[in-house]
């Protein structure tokens, strides 16, 4: 289906936004040894010479920019509730700018408090592990009995019902908790085309390719805006409202050297009628 979309993005500006844990890099035990691959990094690194490319996760900003090194994109953490960059490579549209954007920041004592209470809480639960994500907290439960799923998730609701600003989502095994605010990864894909000068475009085709639940909410927008494609990135057959699929990250990589290739012909082919 690639022609198909290259032939929807003719004469529009293309951006790029990638969740991180699933799509740039496996699904892993251990969330803190999450890495993508140096080919990964070299294909994002050369997406982003061509076109606007964010990543855009529930991790903590810091944690996934450590992961990728890549200065040049702009990078939105906690389901976008921390959004920065970039800082370098500003060359996309004369209206870009820097962005340090976080809608949440008078969550952060209360996510410090219940990430506490959580990790005490489900100490006794093994395999369970809690990420403090900054603005949100992760719940993984990837490595917990599938019998003790439901007394865990039990815990958490118990902790959570505690803090009617906080509310509670269950992802890719995992539980976010995240505050009760108007916020999430759609919303944060309009900010970025907003903060790209692309608010109220009619030539820009933004991509987005995440695996999550929490993308839905990215895919939904697109749909809502009748622009771009959603991408879900998952093995087997799932209601989405994504246009399109990949299977797993190495297909995304494919993906993204293939977009990289079609618009360096593209350019090349435009100078040599020139």
């Amino acid at each position: 289906m690639f022609h198909e979309i290259t032939e929807a993005s003719k004469g529009k500006q293309i951006v790029m936004f990638l969740d991180y844990d699933g799509t740039l890099s496996p699904i892993v035990e251990n969330p803190d040894r999450a890495f993508m691959s140096g080919k990964m990094r070299r294909a994002v690194r050369q997406l982003a010479k061509y076109f606007p490319t964010a990543i855009v996760t529930g991790r903590c900003r810091d944690k996934v920019y450590d992961f990728v090194k890549l200065a040049e994109l702009y990078y939105a953490g906690s389901h976008g509730m921390d959004i920065k960059g970039p800082t370098k490579g500003l060359k996309y549209n004369q209206k870009s700018k820097v962005v340090n954007f976080q809608p949440a920041s008078e969550f952060l004592p209360l996510i410090d408090k219940v990430y506490k209470v959580l990790v005490e809480k489900t100490k006794s639960t093994p395999g369970a592990r809690v990420e403090n994500n900054k603005f949100c907290i992760s719940v993984h439960f990837r490595c917990v009995d599938e019998k003790k799923w439901n007394d865990l998730a039990q815990k958490v609701k118990e902790v959570v019902n505690e803090y009617p600003q906080l509310n509670w989502r269950q992802g890719r095994m995992v539980m976010e908790i995240r505050p009760k605010i108007e916020w999430d990864k759609g919303k944060a894909l309009e900010f970025l085309l907003e903060c790209l000068g692309f608010a109220d475009c009619s030539n820009v085709f933004p991509v987005y390719i995440g695996d999550d639940t929490t993308d839905e909410d990215a895919f939904k927008i697109l749909r809502k805006r009748e622009q771009g494609f959603g991408i879900l990135v998952s093995k087997f057959p799932k209601k989405t409202s994504a246009s399109y699929s990949l299977r797993e990250p190495d297909e995304v990589m494919d993906f993204l050297q293939k977009l990289v290739r079609w618009k360096r012909d593209s350019a090349d082919t435009t100078k040599s009628k020139v």
